[in-house]
């Protein structure tokens, strides 16, 4: 599988420990297999005038098989659970790697209304249910960057 990181650098060889903590999930290394994507992710840099690079990888997608996974097939009570948690740092999980949606600016309200106690998890959800999620995938061991995602090049934008 081809994943993308969007920076401001290029990312040959990535880690988590350059990595923000309380983020969707959690302290890692964030790729996504959506170039478009990734793009997004630069746009921050290059709005305040720096570069807008885009790394690409290969991931072994065996490796599944001999990690420990978690996936999110969609916004459910369950992401909304664990994004809750690792955002406030209290996420104490040992997965290698975490799949699943953004919470990007699409649903990032819904979210924060969630967060400050103004609206219920159910009506969260709700709102949440007709969002097509855009796909992360956090590498959060350094084994699983290292054994099997394999920088490939990048592009400057």
């Amino acid at each position: 599988m081809i994943l993308f990181h969007g920076s401001n650098c290029v990312v040959s060889a990535p880690d988590i420990y350059h990595s923000r903590t309380c983020v969707d999930f959690g302290k890692g290394f964030y790729a996504t297999p959506i170039h478009s994507q990734a793009r997004k992710w630069c746009e921050r840099y290059l709005r305040i005038g720096e570069a807008g690079i885009i790394s690409r990888y290969i991931f072994d997608d065996n490796a599944m098989e001999n990690l420990s996974v978690l996936r999110f097939d969609s916004y459910s009570e369950e992401w909304l659970d664990f994004i809750a948690s690792c955002r406030t740092g209290l996420d104490s999980s040992r997965y290698d790697i975490v799949i699943g949606g953004v919470a990007n600016d699409r649903v990032f309200d819904t979210i924060e209304l969630y967060f400050d106690g103004l609206i219920k998890k159910q009506e969260a959800i709700s709102r949440l249910r007709y969002q097509q999620p855009d796909l992360q995938i956090c590498f959060r061991t350094q084994n699983a960057i290292e054994q099997y995602l394999h920088f490939e090049g990048s592009e400057s934008l």
